[in-house]
């Protein structure tokens, strides 16, 4: 893996943006807010929860990221 320098964030919605109680504003908010915050890195942004992206899993029953 190559040297990492800084804090690389994903994020997404389970709702897309532009529909009624989408998610996708409030997650772009907290990536952008966890990229100053972060070390470097590869990272999951969602539902206001912080993951390495090794350590997280989509439940889809749930709706919801969850550590794995």
């Amino acid at each position: 893996m190559p040297d990492i320098r800084v804090p690389v964030v994903l994020t997404g919605a389970m709702t897309p943006l532009g529909f009624e109680g989408s998610d996708g504003l409030q997650n772009l908010t907290e990536s952008l807010f966890a990229v100053g915050l972060l070390s470097p890195g590869f990272y999951m942004v969602m539902h206001g929860q912080v993951f390495p992206v090794d350590r997280v899993s989509k439940d889809r029953v749930s709706a919801k990221f969850v550590w794995k």
